[in-house]
């Protein structure tokens, strides 16, 4: 095994909820570690372009540098041996990481739905797709229907269109009488009005209300979608289908150590503190809420660890962004037809090819599991987890280590199991 570091603050994710608290919680003579898997800080909203530096946040991330917090890059928790103790992998080596305060800011990954055709290559989700034309990917002159539900449907549709994309529609499914609401609910929340008149005025015109994909087609590829409103059907040829319903926390590092859930996000108190003592939680986990939000949370979480202690103003704008957060739940929340897109044959569980019709009667996703080897596959149920949960009504299955495949040289901190001898 490899070596051990030990810290006071420990914060896990380094997108904005992650680098706020690493601000809040570094001053010297504290030892504070920042642990993110992609190879460079910022998350999927500060990704940069490949080649390029993400200037929003390369002051901060200097800062931090200069506060002598260690950063661990490309790095993955697999791993909680023992209390107050964590174990990362990065590049095929292990490490072990020890803390007297812990602050989780793992983020949130898409929510997919499954329907047919939704395997086929060039369906992914939509921030997927962002993310890629961000590695490089060309799409210039590509046809492309952006479908799901989310304010990031808009920003990602306007992302594609200035790198040359034709983007198609957007396929929203909250219906349109949501919609104005939220708009007239953004007149509390100034800094987003700017934002929404410059998308709407982006790409306005290819917004469908009440509109979601029933299905996709293809041969070797995607070659089209089939857009339903619940009445009427409209097919169209694209390239590319970016699709997703919204955001599931990532919650397999809070379960494994042990923080109370409740409705599907993790409970903390008005110190960002979970059930468990010195483990905080800040971001997408505890309520899907933004980066305002995320980076306020954050900051309390990082004050808190360190100090006992947080500005009134901090806190009071927190409250007030969570409200903006119940706002998004109400007016984007999941419509019933979406369960009845997934036929007796499409797949659901794409690890382990099992499909829909090998789900329904099961009570539970430990009982299906057992029978069919759903959420059993390399990915342990991210993706069909969610799925199943909105589909079926399953609740969260059991979390155990490794969280993500690792050698049996990864798990030597684990005291070792002992096998009972049957008596003569």
């Amino acid at each position: 095994m490899g070596k051990t570091a030990k810290f006071d603050v420990l914060i896990i994710g380094a997108g904005p909820a992650g680098i706020a608290a690493a601000m809040a919680a570094s001053e010297p003579g504290k030892c504070v570690g920042l642990v993110d898997e992609n190879s460079a800080p910022g998350g999927q909203i500060y990704r940069a372009l490949k080649g390029q530096i993400q200037n929003s946040i390369s002051s901060q991330i200097k800062t931090l540098d200069d506060r002598g917090v260690i950063r661990f890059d490309g790095a993955t928790v697999y791993d909680a041996p023992r209390p107050n103790t964590l174990s990362i992998t990065k590049g095929g080596e292990f490490q072990t990481l020890e803390y007297e305060k812990l602050i989780l800011a793992v983020g949130a990954r898409e929510l997919f739905l499954p329907f047919p055709g939704w395997t086929l290559p060039n369906v992914m989700g939509v921030g997927g797709l962002q993310a890629l034309v961000k590695a490089g990917l060309d799409v210039k002159g590509k046809r492309i229907v952006v479908a799901g539900t989310g304010p990031l449907l808009l920003a990602v549709g306007d992302f594609l269109k200035k790198y040359g994309a034709e983007v198609l529609a957007i396929a929203e499914q909250a219906p349109i009488v949501n919609l104005l609401r939220f708009s007239t609910n953004l007149l509390s929340f100034s800094s987003k009005i700017g934002q929404g008149i410059s998308l709407i005025g982006s790409v306005g015109t290819k917004i469908r209300p009440g509109t979601w994909v029933a299905s996709a087609s293809g041969t070797r590829a995607l070659n089209s979608v089939i857009l339903s409103n619940g009445k009427t059907t409209q097919e169209l040829e694209c390239d590319y289908l970016a699709c997703a319903y919204g955001f599931v926390p990532n919650l397999e590092l809070p379960l494994l150590l042990g923080c109370a859930v409740e409705d599907g996000f993790v409970q903390v108190d008005s110190t960002q503190q979970t059930s468990v003592q010195n483990v905080y939680c800040a971001g997408e986990p505890t309520g899907i809420g933004g980066i305002d939000l995320s980076t306020l949370e954050g900051t309390i979480a990082g004050y808190f660890a360190n100090q006992n202690d947080c500005p009134t103003l901090v806190l009071k704008a927190r409250d007030r962004w969570k409200l903006f957060s119940k706002k998004l739940d109400a007016t984007f929340a999941l419509r019933t037809e979406l369960k009845e897109l997934a036929s007796p044959d499409t797949v659901v569980c794409r690890c382990e090819d099992v499909r829909m019709s090998q789900l329904v009667g099961w009570e539970s996703s430990r009982a299906a599991k057992l029978q069919t080897r759903c959420g059993m596959g390399a990915c342990q149920g991210r993706i069909c987890g969610p799925a199943t949960r909105f589909l079926l009504n399953w609740e969260h299955g059991t979390v155990r280590p490794p969280l993500i495949p690792v050698p049996l040289a990864g798990l030597e901190t684990r005291t070792s199991a002992v096998i009972e001898q049957p008596e003569n």
